[in-house]
């Protein structure tokens, strides 16, 4: 299993295409957008010389890494010779099973395919092919290359073979792979976005500020990032997505989310993908607090 496919160039799927080709598997990126394939290459590039300039790897190795990705922008021609295709587009079912169909249509029939979603069923995922056995969940967290997690998760119908050779691949890259089953949201994210749901309606509610609530967070629970500098960094937009997922698929109203989320996605405040979020990064600020704006 030397040549692997990612489909999208986006931030999880250029790290997805960066640990693999860091450590010596051929990899064809792909994406229809052309300009999205040149950003995702680009942060790439940039995050592997900051590597080179913490002595994490050489000038040498950040070559060859490069030279192991290829672009494309056709799904066919991407995934030809692809043992395994993982794919990494937006957190969105429709587009995902329409991927998997082509997939099934395009790639070889003892290829294993993969999806990185944070949240959906991977049997409804699965059942958009004629052979569910052979998809599975790989879930992987941000930022990739430095995040030792994946969550693997079997459909319904996934084998048994597929699942090891899975859990192996992911050892392979020195991850450590987790198996848990499929319901929405998994394990991390079923934990992880009812707390970060929780301190967005803390917020809502006026109990305290963003800065108050994350200083609280990291400074007494221990927490590397308060979840709500967290939710800006994952994006918003994928905060929320997820949040529906799980809110549809429980039918429990814990899971509902916060009404002021879902004004600022609607307004375009995404968090570091757009500059603003709970936090102002247009002059890489991290202490502008921006949400007050669409308190109640």
């Amino acid at each position: 299993m030397k040549n692997i496919a990612v489909i999208g160039a986006g931030t999880m799927g250029n790290g997805i295409a960066h640990t693999f080709a860091q450590s010596g598997f051929k990899v064809q990126l792909i994406d229809i957008n052309k300009e999205a394939l040149k950003t995702g290459i680009q942060t790439i590039a940039t995050n592997l010389d900051r590597m080179v300039s913490k002595d994490k790897i050489t000038t040498q190795q950040k070559t060859e890494t490069l030279n192991n990705i290829t672009l494309f922008t056709n799904i066919k021609e991407g995934v030809d010779y692809a043992a395994l295709v993982i794919e990494a587009a937006t957190e969105n079912l429709d587009l995902k099973l329409k991927i998997f169909k082509e997939l099934d249509s395009v790639c070889s029939d003892n290829a294993i395919l993969a999806t990185n979603t944070s949240s959906i069923s991977i049997t409804q995922i699965a059942a958009a092919t004629t052979k569910p056995e052979r998809v599975i969940g790989m879930h992987f967290m941000n930022p990739v290359p430095l995040m030792k997690l994946v969550e693997i998760i079997r459909g319904y119908n996934t084998s048994h073979e597929v699942a090891q050779s899975v859990m192996q691949l992911a050892k392979t890259l020195e991850k450590v792979p987790v198996e848990v089953n499929d319901y929405p949201g998994f394990v991390a994210n079923r934990i992880l976005m009812p707390m970060l749901n929780e301190s967005i309606e803390t917020l809502y509610n006026g109990v305290a500020g963003v800065y108050e609530i994350d200083t609280v967070m990291k400074l007494g629970m221990a927490h590397p990032m308060g979840p709500l500098q967290l939710a800006d960094f994952i994006g918003l937009d994928v905060c929320l997505s997820i949040l529906e997922v799980m809110h549809n698929g429980f039918k429990n109203p814990k899971y509902a989310p916060c009404p002021l989320l879902v004004n600022m996605v609607r307004a375009g405040k995404l968090g570091v993908k757009s500059g603003e979020g709970f936090y102002d990064y247009s002059e890489n600020k991290k202490a502008e607090k921006v949400a007050s704006q669409f308190l109640k």
